[in-house]
């Protein structure tokens, strides 16, 4: 089942349950999704175009979640973790650091960095590998640590 179709079977199940905020968080990513859609002039996006729109929502608010906790706004910090846990069931199973640091060693191997000046082209060729699946930030930190 594609994404789409899932976003829709859940949006129905949150109506019939009156789960006000997940109803309200599959709508902004079914929106999402459709402005992706009609910027890149298709009817249909791939797989990994949805995974990308996904990826983008998610770290949107953890950015936001970051931002709220730093202000001490913690009714926006609880109603951004609520909308965060919710797109985290649409994600992909993440990697696991050890999973994740072994990705980062063979990919250091494959393009024969040996040190800091390496990490774009290391970071270019891990990224497409792990997309949707683990985060950026975790990657960055474990290539500079495998580097140093």
């Amino acid at each position: 089942m594609g994404l789409l179709e899932r976003l829709n079977d859940d949006m129905k199940q949150a109506m019939k349950n009156k789960e006000k905020e997940k109803l309200s968080v599959i709508r902004m990513v079914k929106a999402s999704l459709q402005n992706e859609a009609i910027k890149l002039g298709k009817s249909q996006l791939s797989e990994d175009e949805e995974l990308t729109v996904l990826s983008r929502e998610l770290k949107q608010r953890k950015d936001s979640l970051q931002e709220f906790e730093n202000a001490g706004r913690s009714d926006l910090a609880d109603k951004t973790k609520e909308e965060i846990r919710i797109l985290e069931l649409y994600m992909p199973k993440q990697l696991t650091e050890e999973e994740l640091t072994e990705i980062v060693k063979q990919t250091i191997a494959e393009v024969g960095a040996s040190s800091k000046a390496d990490m774009g082209k290391v970071m270019g060729a891990i990224m497409p590998k792990v997309k949707g699946k683990a985060d950026g930030s975790l990657v960055n930190k474990l290539v500079q640590q495998h580097l140093a």
